[in-house]
């Protein structure tokens, strides 16, 4: 057996390890509850129970605050994802590209916040955001994650590798820092921009600690929060769970899928210096 055929095993194996917690929860999310805890699983559905999913958009007292919640995540996760990416790529660039005194100390800096969990800030944290009367409020949820410490590391190490003599022949034709900035640098960091987007937006879609301090009522709170109510009541149903899972998951999948391209094309600049 060569190489290639037990690379291909391997790839294989991983790709069936890696799809099956998604099949299971497709096939169960159109299953009878009872259906799912049978022995062996019955992977293709016998009956198709759609009503799992109105029961889990409708919730178990058929409040229907569901979407509610998922517009809260998808407002808070978008926003935090645009920040991250356009302050983390221009410090990053400003970290990588010019010189001035105090830039490692600066960058050492940010990169010591990395080492503090959240969990140690996260009740003096909540203190400044009750004094601020940030409670129950987008302002609250999105504010301390504007700017993101592994976003700049990134955004960094990828600039490092950038040519210069692009930016210095964009200076010598007039351009001015932030035109080339706009111009030549974020057009050619396609797949680090895509690979910092895809993972700010999922951290903050799976966040439950911090959401669960600042948003107290059910018309501000975030997915996590919801999944968690819901399995929590004393009658929901495992089908209807798994239907509030698929949901929840739909946002990321439209989002890695659509970014998927930078991973693959690479940007122009790493295109045109390889041919």
């Amino acid at each position: 057996m060569g190489v290639r055929s037990i690379t291909g095993i391997i790839l294989i194996l991983a790709l069936g390890f890696t799809t099956l917690p998604l099949i299971f929860m497709i096939t169960a999310s159109l299953m009878p509850g009872g259906d799912i805890m049978k022995m062996p699983y019955p992977w293709i559905p016998q009956s198709l129970k759609l009503e799992n999913f109105y029961r889990a958009i409708a919730g178990n007292n058929d409040s229907f605050i569901f979407p509610r919640n998922i517009l809260n995540s998808l407002i808070v996760s978008s926003t935090v994802t645009v920040t991250t990416v356009l302050l983390g790529a221009l410090t990053g660039y400003s970290l990588a590209k010019f010189d001035y005194k105090g830039k490692n100390l600066v960058f050492m800096m940010i990169m010591a916040t990395m080492m503090i969990p959240f969990e140690t800030i996260m009740i003096p944290l909540y203190m400044v955001a009750t004094r601020l009367g940030l409670q129950n409020s987008y302002a609250g949820l999105i504010l301390p994650f504007l700017v993101n410490a592994f976003g700049v590391f990134m955004m960094r190490q990828y600039y490092t590798t950038f040519p210069d003599e692009f930016i210095d022949a964009a200076r010598v034709d007039g351009m001015g820092e932030f035109a080339i900035f706009r111009k030549i640098i974020l057009p050619n960091t396609g797949p680090a921009v895509a690979t910092l987007a895809v993972l700010a937006f999922r951290s903050q879609w799976d966040t439950l600690l911090w959401p669960l301090l600042i948003a107290q009522s059910e018309s501000m709170k975030t997915i996590p929060l919801y999944i968690v109510k819901f399995a929590a009541e004393k009658h929901a149903d495992y089908g209807a769970m798994m239907a509030v899972a698929v949901i929840a998951s739909i946002p990321m999948f439209i989002l890695f899928f659509t970014l998927s391209r930078y991973f693959v094309g690479g940007s122009a600049v790493y295109n045109a210096r390889k041919g």
